[in-house]
């Protein structure tokens, strides 16, 4: 039954209150309605829901959820709950005290649009009342399948518009603009730039992380099982790895790099895994980077081959049985560590000639207009620091002649 319909049979009851909302577009203002709580649903479209379910499926080796299964509002609930309890708990108690004084947006058949956190705390408080609650929301006449860009920038608008201090979760976010914009091309990227009011380039960035997080879960065998980067927490490392990839010098040496790093995210050779891979950055700009790829790659293969030999890959798997197999690891850590501590010495080695060639610049670089016009004080000064300068290169070149340097 679609919402509206309700209003006779008290489902819904109509308030004095509005909200103003940017649609195709034009911001207008909307009537609020007081709405049952159980004529409405999660929506099974939202970025970060939509991660939940895939973990879900997973979990229960499911391959579809139905929005209209009884129990699915339960099992969205419990994801919504345990990724913030102290939030949700603080909110909820706001809500019981105070009543709820955010509006929420459902669709017309009882998606909800915004308000999944408000929605989670007044079933919590139903079900401990014993009281039937309402959800206070615009009721927008749409249609998820025939308005799905409409209702995708209106959830960008929100997310990151009017809830900006809300968290999102930055693989969420990377979920979001790999679906609309990539995969299902839902929105163009100027679109998406203009909701979230951000730059087209810091945009294209996420971009290309994201289109990195799918190739590692392709990687792993786990395609698109978002929640699995998100449980990974690879929103750090994913942000280090184009910067090491624009580094190499032929395509073939980019997919081995790229290889190499999914390896490594897999298995997790540090704690810090963002710091660990970031290291690499200094080894792919050193004259070790050959040597490191060949002997990274041996690493590559066996991860690989565990990978294949499992009978699933989710979290559970990697964080209990793949990164169980300490030589590995350590092998991957020492490797690393071993070619970074190489092209540091190779900048160490370089730094003479490094700090010298920044003298001739700064030398060459003196405005000698401005010299021109210095009181005879400063002349003297000026004199001064060119004949040190003269002095101390004259005693460097004389004592590495005596050392049969040059």
């Amino acid at each position: 039954m679609l919402l509206k319909e309700g209003i006779k049979n008290n489902y819904v009851i109509p308030t004095e209150y509005t909200r103003k909302l940017t649609i195709d577009g034009h911001t207008a203002s909307y009537q609020v309605y007081k709405i049952r709580l159980d004529q409405l649903y999660y929506n099974n479209q939202n970025d970060r829901i939509a991660t939940w379910i895939s973990k879900y499926k997973a979990d229960e080796n499911i391959s579809k959820i139905d929005v209209h299964d009884e129990h699915y509002n339960d099992v969205i609930e419990q994801f919504i709950y345990e990724s913030n309890p102290k939030a949700i708990e603080k909110t909820k108690n706001n809500i019981d005290l105070m009543g709820q004084r955010e509006p929420g947006v459902v669709l017309n058949d009882g998606r909800i649009v915004d308000g999944n956190r408000r929605y989670t705390c007044l079933r919590k408080i139903e079900r401990e009342k014993a009281e039937t609650q309402y959800f206070e929301a615009v009721i927008l006449d749409r249609d998820f399948e025939n308005d799905e860009k409409e209702i995708k920038l209106l959830e960008l608008y929100i997310q990151h518009g009017e809830e900006g201090k809300v968290d999102y979760n930055p693989i969420d976010k990377l979920v979001g603009l790999y679906n609309g914009v990539i995969k299902k091309k839902i929105i163009t990227v100027d679109e998406y730039c203009k909701n979230v009011n951000e730059s087209k380039a810091s945009v294209n960035k996420k971009i290309e992380q994201a289109k990195l997080m799918v190739e590692f879960l392709e990687f792993i065998n786990a395609e698109e099982q978002f929640y699995i980067a998100r449980d990974l927490e690879l929103d750090g490392p994913l942000g280090e790895i184009p910067a090491i990839l624009n580094k190499a010098k032929t395509d073939d040496e980019k997919e081995d790099l790229k290889l190499i790093i999914f390896s490594n995210l897999a298995m997790k050779p540090q704690g810090d895994v963002t710091r660990f891979v970031r290291k690499m950055k200094h080894i792919v700009d050193s004259e070790h980077n050959e040597e490191f790829i060949e002997e990274q790659m041996d690493y590559v293969e066996k991860t690989a081959e565990k990978i294949e030999n499992a009978p699933e890959v989710n979290s559970k798997y990697i964080n209990q049985q793949l990164r169980t197999d300490d030589k590995l690891r350590q092998d991957m850590k020492l490797s690393v560590e071993k070619y970074e501590l190489k092209a540091k010495k190779d900048t160490t080695k370089m730094k003479p000639i490094e700090d010298l060639r920044k003298c001739t610049i700064i030398i060459e670089n003196i405005d000698q207009r401005i010299v021109e016009i210095f009181d005879t004080n400063e002349k003297e000064q000026l004199e001064q620091l060119i004949t040190q300068c003269n002095n101390l290169l004259e005693t460097l070149a004389s004592e590495l002649k005596e050392k049969n340097v040059l």
